[in-house]
This record gives structure tokens, C-alpha cells and sequence, in this order.
């Protein structure tokens, strides 16, 4: 089994299970770009999570305010890219805990400048819309660390068991 194919097989797993009955904001879509950024080339690493969810969205249904949802995961993608150079247990849980954190100010921001003038166009309105989004915020964090340490830890416990997936890098650093 290639790298690429189990790789593929991690990343379309996640994007199905967005698809599955689940809790607001418990999604894979961090995770993928997290792992992406690891395990896919650049291009890859930004395209593979903007798919995943556009396909899903497809069969969800397109909403307001997709722009900050697409904007927040290519930010996190670039997460993904860092720590493909930093990556351990402690980096990857930092790197998921920042995604959850840039997603709810990227997307809350998009909230309150632009979605049916639902709050005031001033700093209260801005935190009127932040902290009625608190509760969802709960969600992404549990769902951020569940899917990232489910993705890197199926990954990195099947290196052990089929050897194409080590890479060159991962022989060096051994």
C-alpha cells in the first residue's frame, strides 16, 4: 500500500464523516488541513481540505458566510505547514487548539460584519457576537483534538506496520 493511498484513504474517511450525523462544529475539516499540511505537497495541503468541504457542503447545503469558513481553513492550512517541520504530540495539540482558535475569530468575524446585521457594527455588537458564540467554540475544540489525534495517530501507528509509509525524513530522524 502506497503512502499516497493510505494518505487518501485518512483524508476521504474525515471528509465522509462530515457527512455523518454529528454535533455542531465537531467536524474533521481542521484536522484534514493539519494533516495535509504534514503529510500532502503545498498545493495538496490547501487543496484537499477546501474539497472536502466544498463536497460536503454540496450535500450539506451552501450557507452565508462560506468565505470565512474557506478563509479560516487555508489560514490553518499554513498551521499544517509549520508543523510539518515541528511535528510532535505536544505541536500537533498546539496546532489543533490554534486552528479551533483562528477558526472562531476568523468565522465570528464574518458573523458580525456581514450576516443579516444580526449585531451592531460596533466593538459591543462585535462582542455580543463573540461570546453568544462561546458554546459552539466547546464543540470545535473537542472536535479539533478528537479528529487530529484520530488522523496522526492512525498514521503514525500504521508506519509501524507498513513500511512504505515511512518517509526518507521520517528514516533521518529516527
Amino acid at each position: 500500500m502506497s503512502r499516497y493511498f493510505f494518505t487518501f484513504f485518512l483524508i476521504l474517511a474525515a471528509a465522509l464523516s462530515r457527512l455523518l450525523p454529528h454535533p455542531p462544529n465537531v467536524a474533521p475539516i481542521t484536522a484534514l488541513a493539519l494533516f495535509g499540511g504534514v503529510y500532502l505537497d503545498r498545493k495538496h495541503a490547501f487543496l484537499v481540505p477546501l474539497a472536502a468541504l466544498l463536497i460536503s457542503d454540496y450535500f450539506i447545503g451552501f450557507y452565508a458566510g462560506m468565505v470565512w469558513v474557506y478563509a479560516s481553513f487555508i489560514a490553518i492550512g499554513f498551521i499544517g505547514i509549520w508543523l510539518r517541520k515541528n511535528l510532535s504530540i505536544r505541536s500537533s495539540i498546539l496546532a489543533a487548539v490554534s486552528g479551533s482558535v483562528l477558526f472562531f475569530i476568523v468565522t465570528n468575524f464574518g458573523v458580525w460584519t456581514g450576516m443579516h446585521m444580526m449585531y451592531p457594527r460596533n466593538l459591543a455588537g462585535m462582542a455580543e457576537c463573540y461570546v453568544a458564540a462561546v458554546p459552539f467554540f466547546r464543540n470545535t475544540l473537542l472536535g479539533d483534538l478528537f479528529y487530529t489525534g484520530v488522523m496522526f495517530g492512525l498514521y503514525a501507528t500504521a508506519k509501524k506496520f507498513i513500511p512504505s509509509l515511512t518517509t526518507v525524513q521520517d528514516t533521518l530522524e529516527a
